[in-house]
Formats: C-alpha cells, structure tokens, sequence
C-alpha cells in the first residue's frame, strides 16, 4: 500500500485534528461500505473518524456510522448503498482495495473495543483511533491481528485439497496459529488434524492481510512425508491428491486471495 500511515505522528492529537477539515473519509456502516454509483464513497471527516494515513498532501480517515440506522447513514452522505468490500475487489485496484480492508479491519476493532477487558470501564480513542485507552485502569488496548496459515502440501507431484463440509469446492488447508507454537508447527498440527497427512519440510511463501473481521494469512508450502490420508471428518468431508492438471482443470479461484498466489506458483514452479 502506497498510503503513508504517518505511525509517528498517530500521537499528536492536535495534527491529526489539524487535518480533518481538508482530509476525506472512507464511510462504513456496520462493516459494510458505503458507495456511490458502486465505487467506495469519499465524504467529510467526523471529529472521532480514525486517522488512516496521508495521500500526497491530505490526510484519510474512516468513518464510523454504525450508530444511526442504515437508512440515516445513506441519506446524511448521500450514498447510494453499503455492501460488503469483497464485493467490490474484482473492480478495484490493489491500492483501493488494501484502503478499504484497511479501513474496515481497524473500525470493527474499535467498534468491538468499547470496553476495558481487565475492569469494564469505557474504553476512549487514542492514538487517531489505533488505540483505545480504559478510563478507569488506564490500560492501553490495541487492535488485534489472528495470525493464521494457509498451505499447499505437496507429494511427488501432487497436491492435497480438501472440501470442507457443507462445500461443493476443493480448496487448500488452513488454520489459526494456536498459542505457544510456531507459524511452522502449526502448518503441521493444522493438516495432521484435519487431513491426517504428516508434513515435513515447511517454506514460508507470502502473507495477505485478511481483516474479515482480523485475520493475518500467511502462506506456506510444505512436504508430505507420506501420501496416507485420514479425513477427521469434522472440518473436511474429503481430501485428495491432485495432479497438476486436475487442479488446472478445478476453475478459477478468487484472484485476490493468497490461496491463488500458492496453487498458480505450484503449477508452474515444480
């Protein structure tokens, strides 16, 4: 993301404020956001939009209007509908479309963070809306990141998918990091639990920030150390080898998703 998150300058208050009569704002409601003729719509910055970074010479924020009703939020920025980003990412760019997931990752955090965890107080913006600050314990609360992996497993010259229930698609494994262990050991624990498959080597290939509502993806490769299979039939209804030509022959995935970056890199790099 070309954006200039202005890290050093979160802190000062009275910049950011400095900036908000001239900036322009990202608007969302309820994690969806707001458009005009089906493009992302730009408006004018509340006093408690969250301070996203600067574009050449002005600022962005996000806008939060999830506290009026939808019908309210349309009328008062003159949009014409708020949908789900995803939506919306076939027709953007990279730039816009890493702004939005941005945008809406950080306001579902501070929407959700209210309140202290540790003494239930209120919690009030900091830092142009990356942190929340509790105003009875003073603890500093920050948005959370859910690191999880998402891997290609490999064997000779195939690759294991799996189908998870209730799907009708094959996809590749993947799973939350769990306290305690590495990125590493929880490639292997995640595809020994639902495939049964032991892995051995493991490679980090790419990550993709994933704020649905904060997931962190970070993509792998790794080596089956035996073809055996055994579904834990809880996640997956069914797993297999596929060829190179077989997975060619599966149809196109969402070209946005680090799961196209590791199945197009394994059909050409053997």
């Amino acid at each position: 993301m070309a954006l200039d998150r202005a890290g050093a300058r979160r802190a000062d208050a009275a910049w950011i404020d400095a900036r908000r009569p001239t900036g322009h704002a990202l608007a969302f409601w309820r994690d969806r956001c707001l458009v005009r003729d089906g493009r992302p719509l730009l408006t004018t910055v509340t006093d408690d939009a969250v301070f996203l970074g600067i574009d050449g010479d002005t600022a962005l924020f996000a806008c939060d209007l999830s506290e009026v009703d939808e019908s309210v939020a349309l009328a008062e920025t003159g949009a014409h509908g708020a949908i789900d980003i995803r939506v919306l990412f076939t027709d953007l760019g990279p730039e816009d479309a890493t702004r939005l997931a941005y945008a809406r990752g950080i306001l579902h955090w501070r929407r959700n963070q209210r309140f202290c965890g540790a003494c239930g107080s209120a919690a009030i913006d900091s830092h142009g809306g990356h942190v929340r600050k509790c105003t009875g314990c003073g603890k500093l609360l920050f948005p959370r990141i859910e690191p999880a992996i998402i891997v290609l497993v490999e064997h000779g010259d195939r690759c294991l998918l799996g189908r998870h229930r209730g799907a009708t698609g094959f996809s590749t494994l993947a799973g939350f990091v769990e306290i305690g262990e590495s990125m590493e050991d929880a490639v292997r624990r995640e595809v020994a639990e639902e495939s049964g498959v032991a892995v051995g080597a493991v490679r980090y290939l790419a990550s993709q920030a994933w704020p649905f509502p904060s997931g962190l993806m970070l993509g792998f490769r790794a080596v089956a150390l035996s073809p055996d299979i055994a579904v834990d039939l809880d996640e997956l209804a069914e797993a297999r080898w596929f060829t190179r030509a077989e997975v060619a022959a599966l149809g196109d995935r969402r070209p946005d998703s680090v799961e196209s970056f590791l199945v197009d890199r394994w059909l050409v790099t053997p």
